[in-house]
């Protein structure tokens, strides 16, 4: 069974992405890891190249600028990424720069691919997601928050990234997946306050022309915290490959006078109670069709 991870990245360093994080936790499966990078004003090239795994190769990418509807442009970048994969690859894992898969579910992934191997009905395997926000120490918990995802598929004829690469779709339809008990751990809103500010100014440009993002995001803007609605304390450990992130870059939050669930509706908070009794999340979006072969 051949393995071959993904990813795209730009602007790595400037924009604080765990990007060698992302790559290093799933290296150990892969047979090959491709990395396209696109043009960047800091030293993300050297970054990548600074694995120095002979698994990994470095694709140089030019992104389209003025693609700003929806994302779309991560999604033509994965796209890139997923068409350098080896003709011989069975499944592809691809991660994201601010995703990181902790070593204890390694095992557990490699037995789910081989069992899903030679059986047709599934088509890629679906992930469960801890976002964790404004600090290592809490995650996100409540239905602001995507709670799973496709990450590993198979090397199919007709597979493409959807959107703004948050998922695939197999000749424009949804990707047969099986569920499995594994995480992926987010680490994209756990910044501190510069850092968050940072990321919704940059992280714009991508969805919106200069306009909008003048008009949403001015030069005054401040991160106020209020797309959280409600957090819990992690008490677990995190990824080894975080750790020397997370012990030279640890800050202190106090959440207490932070907005949060005051943004949350009547209606929002109805439907979070019905989820946290039942387990069922009603209206999610779900990019995807589970089988439970």
């Amino acid at each position: 069974m051949k393995v071959s991870g993904f990813t795209f990245i730009r602007n790595a360093v400037a924009n604080d992405y765990p990007i060698t994080e992302a790559i290093r936790s799933i290296l150990p499966i892969c047979d090959e890891f491709i990395v396209v990078v696109g043009q960047s004003t800091d030293e993300t090239r050297q970054l990548i190249a600074n694995i120095n795994s002979p698994k990994v190769r470095i694709i140089d990418s030019v992104w389209n600028d003025s693609l700003k509807e929806g994302g779309v442009v991560f999604a033509r970048e994965t796209d890139k990424a997923y068409q350098a994969i080896s003709a011989d690859t069975d499944w592809a894992f691809y991660i994201q720069g601010d995703e990181v898969v902790h070593e204890k579910y390694l095992p557990l992934i490699v037995k789910e691919m081989e069992q899903a191997s030679h059986n047709p009905a599934i088509e890629g395997l679906l992930f469960k997601y801890l976002h964790f926000y404004a600090s290592y120490d809490y995650f996100g918990d409540s239905r602001r928050w995507y709670r799973r995802e496709i990450r590993v598929i198979k090397n199919l004829k007709g597979i493409q990234s959807y959107r703004d690469a948050q998922g695939f779709r197999l000749n424009e339809r949804k990707i047969k997946v099986k569920l499995i008990d594994a995480y992926i751990y987010h680490y994209g809103w756990a910044k501190p306050l510069t850092g968050l500010n940072n990321k919704v100014k940059n992280f714009n440009k991508f969805y919106h022309d200069d306009e909008w993002i003048k008009e949403h995001v001015p030069e005054t803007y401040e991160f106020d915290y209020g797309n959280a609605d409600r957090l819990i304390k992690f008490n677990d450990t995190h990824p080894g490959v975080m750790q020397k992130r997370i012990e030279t870059t640890r800050w202190e939050i106090d959440f207490k006078d932070k907005p949060l669930q005051k943004h949350m509706d009547f209606r929002r908070k109805l439907l979070q109670r019905v989820e946290d009794i039942t387990g069922w999340r009603v209206g999610e979006y779900k990019n995807y069709k589970i089988v439970k072969r």
